[in-house]
């Protein structure tokens, strides 16, 4: 019985972890190639929330899960084109404090469209309840949230570790300068990762919204875990932001159920210890920045 109910408490924890992965590899990818730190990237991920309930009005749950992120993605490509690229070689600070008044401004925007209310968020009637498998039991819908970060995670390390787009993508990321020098350029690319993390984000949004409170400052929430995790992990590590998500998820989720009033600290807690012994993160890289 004891083992079964570590069991469920960890795939709790992987689901937890799977959801930060969704947000914090965005945002990984969009520093380690852009050299920029954006804090706007949490309002994405609550714009794709607010969208998806909208669209899920009209078309049901699926097509606005699979909707929202491209809405919101090609929203990215216009962060991107008009503000992100301003600083992609200028003092970071300036890009820091940019997205973060673009994530205030983001915050205020959905309050005057939506209010300030909690947005209800409702999952389709056959992914509601349990999967039991003999004293195993646990949600249907958090099961199939696993399953789409997986696929979602394959997908991304597929395009970047097995594609000709990926290849230039790590290449930049490495020595920027020997990518120039072959004639190469990196802004359409950076574009298309900008495109790429914030759909992400957005994706995160919609699919959590069902089990999480739909608010104005859901966005602020997250961003701050999302950063923890880009740390833990090692900024410019793909599967250093991987094992940080999960890891962050599964001592989160441990946590809260047995303490829950710790929830919050086991986060900075696990960053303090790990910084201490590598201070570059679990498989953080040296980075050249973006030109």
């Amino acid at each position: 019985m004891q083992l079964v109910f570590l069991l469920e408490q960890l795939v709790n924890g992987l689901v937890l972890g799977g959801y930060y992965l969704l947000i914090a590899l965005g945002l990984s990818l969009i520093f380690s190639v852009g050299g920029v730190v954006n804090l706007a990237h949490g309002a994405f991920y609550a714009l794709g929330a607010y969208v998806s309930v909208e669209i899920a009005k009209y078309v049901g749950f699926a097509p606005a899960v699979a909707i929202s992120p491209v809405l919101v993605g090609l929203l990215g490509i216009l962060f991107e084109r008009f503000i992100l690229k301003r600083f992609y070689t200028a003092d970071p600070i300036l890009g820091l404090l940019v997205t973060f008044g673009l994530a205030m401004v983001g915050e205020e925007t959905i309050r005057i469209i939506w209010g300030a209310a909690p947005q209800p968020a409702s999952m389709p009637a056959l992914l509601k309840g349990p999967v039991i498998v003999g004293d195993f039991l646990f949600s249907k819908y958090r099961l199939l949230l696993l399953a789409v970060v997986a696929v979602v995670l394959v997908g991304i390390w597929y395009l970047l570790q097995k594609t000709s787009f990926g290849r230039v993508v790590r290449a930049g990321i490495q020595d920027p300068d020997m990518v120039a020098a072959l004639g190469i350029r990196l802004q359409p690319y950076m574009t298309t990762i900008v495109v790429l993390g914030v759909g992400m984000a957005a994706l995160g949004g919609a699919l959590f919204a069902p089990i999480a409170v739909v608010h104005p400052a859901m966005g602020a929430e997250i961003i701050t875990v999302a950063f923890v995790v880009v740390v833990i992990g090692g900024l410019g590590s793909f599967w250093g932001v991987v094992a940080a998500a999960l890891l962050v998820g599964v001592v989160r989720g441990i946590t809260i159920h047995f303490v829950p009033a710790a929830g919050e600290a086991s986060m900075y807690v696990l960053m303090f210890l790990i910084l201490m012994f590598r201070p570059r993160g679990l498989l953080g890289e040296r980075m050249e920045k973006f030109e």
